[in-house]
């Protein structure tokens, strides 16, 4: 589980929830959403070999949304996943986000709310994910959901 779910993060005095849902889709958002598509670093294990391998292109897609009459905010996550090149039966794994790289995504999110919903004028101040480990080899698109789905960087 991430170390997100079920966070709360307090913004202009609303408290927005997290939560993850596998169901959120790139531009299906609901009336009044917005969307915002990021990418990280992350790993993988393999449920079936236990094989490890890292991804720079690991794709999360938040749908956030204000409720200013209950002074709530919703917050929607979707981790993409990838699966191992070498079973034949591979799973879709859940990446494991270092938590420095957890940081920077909740700071693009923040600053994305802060944008959207308070029309605050941040500039830009993106600070960038860290890569933890060695890269092998080129993206392999056949194997990420986000390339499946069209969103990836990657996606052809």
């Amino acid at each position: 589980s991430s170390p997100l779910n079920g966070e709360t993060i307090l913004l202009h005095g609303h408290t927005w929830h997290v939560t993850f849902d596998d169901s959120i889709t790139p531009d299906g958002t609901a009336p009044g959403w917005y969307q915002y598509i990021s990418g990280s670093f992350a790993g993988f294990t393999c449920s079936l070999c236990k094989r490890y391998w890292a991804s720079k292109r690991v794709q999360v897609i938040f749908h956030f949304y204000l409720n200013s009459a209950s002074n709530q905010g919703t917050i929607k996550v979707r981790c993409f996943k990838q699966e191992c090149k070498r079973c034949d039966e591979a799973q879709m794994e859940e990446p494991n986000f270092p938590v420095e790289n957890v940081d920077v995504l909740v700071e693009r999110l923040v600053g994305k709310i802060r944008m959207r919903c308070y029309k605050e004028d941040l500039g830009d101040t993106n600070r960038a994910s860290k890569l933890f480990d060695k890269i092998e080899g080129p993206h392999e698109s056949l194997h990420c959901e986000a390339c499946h789905l069209g969103i990836c960087s990657q996606a052809k």
